[in-house]
């Protein structure tokens, strides 16, 4: 007979780390690998939206051509380069992306950049208040389906949070404005504001575009209230359709949470299921919710396209649809590309929260 030798269990010496350890990596290495995926991310989408600007031909054909003779437009091509290998464009367009020089319209001659940086804050400023539609509707009627789960409003609920995501943005809008704007007539159902804020706003010095922001510089109630009356309905259109997304994660999780043991612990000594949801369940189920808002951030600027045109909220969405619609690509190219980048900063600064606030998420 032949005997085996005992395996010796080696543990890992004392000041070493193990192998999880090992692996895992800190805070600090995390957050490096994540910022450094934003130069591929932005990378690949820059050069999507450039292949895709180029399958309908060069720009200055598209938006003037039937608008100039054959020489000027000519003329007009080979002066901003169209005429030369698709290679040649490619490496100056990436060249003034990293620059930060976008080039000028077709359609009004406007510097890109200018564009940006007038219409860029209220896009931001209509995601906010989108997100917090989202969070003040998903996230409690997320914890009552969850309370109330396998009961008829949980199931009322759950229908209401589909209709919430299926809705187009688009339709909401207008429904809304049909009932708030016509029926009632207790909200204003188009811009950003009044004409007397608009010309107040014109005139601030320091202005930011954002019109809260703006607002608040001023110091005039009735300002402030006519920017918030005219943010309520482009903020419900937009924030339910992230609302609906929010109220069944929020239910999943929390189910899920109510089965863990602590949760069985705290019930045996008589605690309340309504106080284990309310207090001790739904910490937990919200660290999904905050990966998930990456994501959405991608939605809700595909979304605001849309509601920026059903309710003249001139953001990028807006000036997005105008300049489509005057097939002014070189605009469509700056602004889908700035949009790119927007959300790829929005991912890596929602991965650093979830790693600081879950440390399983670095592992």
């Amino acid at each position: 007979m032949t005997s085996t030798a005992p395996e010796v269990l080696t543990l890992p010496e004392p000041g070493k780390p193990g192998v999880r350890a090992q692996r895992g990596g800190g805070l600090g290495r995390y957050i490096l690998v994540r910022f450094l995926l934003i130069i591929p991310t932005v990378f690949i989408l820059v050069t999507l939206v450039f292949l895709l600007m180029r399958t309908i031909g060069d720009p200055i054909t598209a938006s003037v051509g039937g608008r100039l003779s054959p020489q000027a437009l000519e003329a007009r091509i080979h002066a901003a380069g169209y005429d030369r290998p698709p290679f040649v464009q490619y490496i100056e367009y990436l060249g003034q992306i990293f620059t930060g020089n976008f080039g000028r319209t077709l359609s009004d001659n406007r510097p890109i950049s200018e564009v940006l940086v007038t219409y860029g804050g209220a896009t931001l400023e209509l995601a906010f208040y989108a997100l917090i539609v989202a969070f003040i509707v998903g996230i409690p009627l997320g914890m009552l389906a969850a309370y109330l789960r396998d009961k008829w409003p949980d199931a009322v609920l759950r229908v209401l949070a589909i209709l919430f995501y299926a809705t187009p943005v688009f339709f909401a809008g207008l429904l809304l404005k049909l009932i708030f704007g016509v029926w009632l007539g207790v909200l204003p159902i188009a811009g950003r504001g009044t004409t007397t804020t608009e010309l107040q706003m014109q005139l601030l010095p320091n202005k930011t575009g954002i019109y809260l922001i703006d607002a608040l510089q001023i110091g005039d109630p009735a300002v402030i209230g006519d920017v918030l009356a005219h943010a309520v309905l482009p903020g419900i259109a937009l924030g339910l359709l992230t609302a609906g997304v929010f109220l069944r994660l929020v239910r999943t999780n929390v189910i899920g949470t109510l089965s863990a043991d602590y949760i069985d612990a705290a019930r045996s000594r008589g605690v309340s299921e309504f106080r284990l949801v309310r207090k001790h369940a739904y910490k937990p189920a919200l660290i999904p919710i905050i990966t998930v808002i990456g994501l959405q951030i991608a939605l809700l600027l595909s979304g605001a396209v849309l509601t920026e045109t059903t309710l003249e909220w001139k953001g990028l969405g807006f000036m997005l649809a105008q300049y489509l619609s005057a097939r002014d690509y070189v605009a469509v190219q700056g602004i889908v590309a700035l949009l790119a980048v927007i959300v790829a900063l929005s991912n890596f600064i929602v991965d650093v929260i979830a790693a600081l606030i879950d440390p399983r998420v670095r592992y």
